[in-house]
């Protein structure tokens, strides 16, 4: 049984993940160009119902990344520059005082959609940054005591510049970990910084992209993805790397619960885009650096030996015993 067949006839289990994932991967690749396995984490991430973190120099394309998978989904598309004098209420909205009915009205903030591209996040201020929180986690805004749900799906991708930019903040701890995956773009190889001169020279690609799937076809693959079958002895692989991460002597900061809760959702959708109704030991070790590594703090001495979390991870995934099939 292929992932997303008919399952306990559940309706969400119609889609076909597989075959519409790789549909929204290919119009996104005719953007992102010769980046296909970045292309596929994003896609990851969106059917985990998470959240994705793009690092790296500016001109790489992050943001545009992250417009051709707004692009590709035929859903509600918000954009958020992040600045230094961005406020709080900027992204999540503000109550404003009607002279009229004398009450005050709500005005949605940009989070106010399915797909937000937070670009260049670490550019504002700490306090707006944490406005995301709430958002990320809870899929809610409160703002004056009431409660506002978000769309769903409700997806952040964010950019943001190394942290040794000039006039950057460092995320918190406990946003980082709210981040279900940190991708780096990295450059495009020689052709594909070729065939990008010739072919946006006259038109920008993105302006060509045209949605070939919506909120609600987005919302069955989540659903379907969610169904997919997990062992125990998988669940209990997926914990054992959480904790030894935490018994690291490198790392003065482990992985979070939330951390091995996002690990196994983003297993369940590497599975499913690849066309199986079960997950694997390969999914999860695929999956473990561009998950854990961004929550990871090095101890003082790990970082002056110039280790580096990525690497951490690779040594947990080493050390710890693999789940045999039966």
């Amino acid at each position: 049984m292929g992932a997303g067949s008919p399952r306990h006839g559940h309706p969400a289990a119609q889609v076909d993940v597989q075959a519409e994932g790789a549909r929204i991967a290919g119009a996104m690749g005719t953007v992102v160009v010769g980046k296909p396995d970045v292309v596929r984490l994003a896609l990851v991430v969106l059917l985990a119902e998470g959240h994705l973190l793009i690092e790296d120099v500016p001109g790489v394309g992050k943001t545009t990344l992250a417009k051709a998978m707004a692009r590709a989904v035929d859903s509600e598309v918000r954009r958020i520059q992040f600045t230094p004098d961005l406020l709080p209420s900027d992204v999540t909205g503000v109550a404003v005082f009607d002279q009229e009915s004398r009450t005050f009205e709500f005005r949605p903030g940009a989070v106010f959609a399915n797909l937000v591209v937070a670009d260049e996040i670490n550019r504002a201020s700490p306090k707006t940054q944490s406005a995301l929180l709430e958002c990320m986690e809870e899929r809610q805004v409160t703002v004056d005591g009431t409660t506002y749900e978000l769309a769903r799906p409700f997806m952040v991708l964010a950019t943001q510049n190394p942290l040794e930019m000039e006039g950057t903040y460092p995320l918190p701890e406990a946003q980082r970990d709210r981040f279900t995956a940190r991708i780096s773009m990295g450059y495009p190889d020689r052709d594909a910084e070729l065939a990008m001169l010739d072919d946006r020279a006259v038109v920008d690609p993105l302006t060509r992209l045209r949605p070939v799937a919506d909120a609600a076809t987005v919302r069955a693959m989540v659903d379907a993805v969610a169904q997919l079958h997990v062992a125990d002895p998988l669940r209990r692989y997926v914990v054992s790397l959480v904790e030894a991460s935490r018994r690291s002597p490198d790392l003065r900061l482990g992985a979070s619960p939330r951390a091995g809760l996002q690990l196994l959702r983003a297993a369940r959708a590497a599975a499913a885009l690849a066309g199986r109704d079960h997950v694997l030991p390969d999914d999860v070790q695929e999956l473990a650096a561009p998950v854990l590594a961004h929550r990871l703090l090095l101890t003082p001495d790990a970082a002056l030996a110039r280790r580096t979390p990525e690497r951490v991870v690779a040594e947990l995934l080493a050390a710890v015993p693999v789940p045999r099939r039966r």
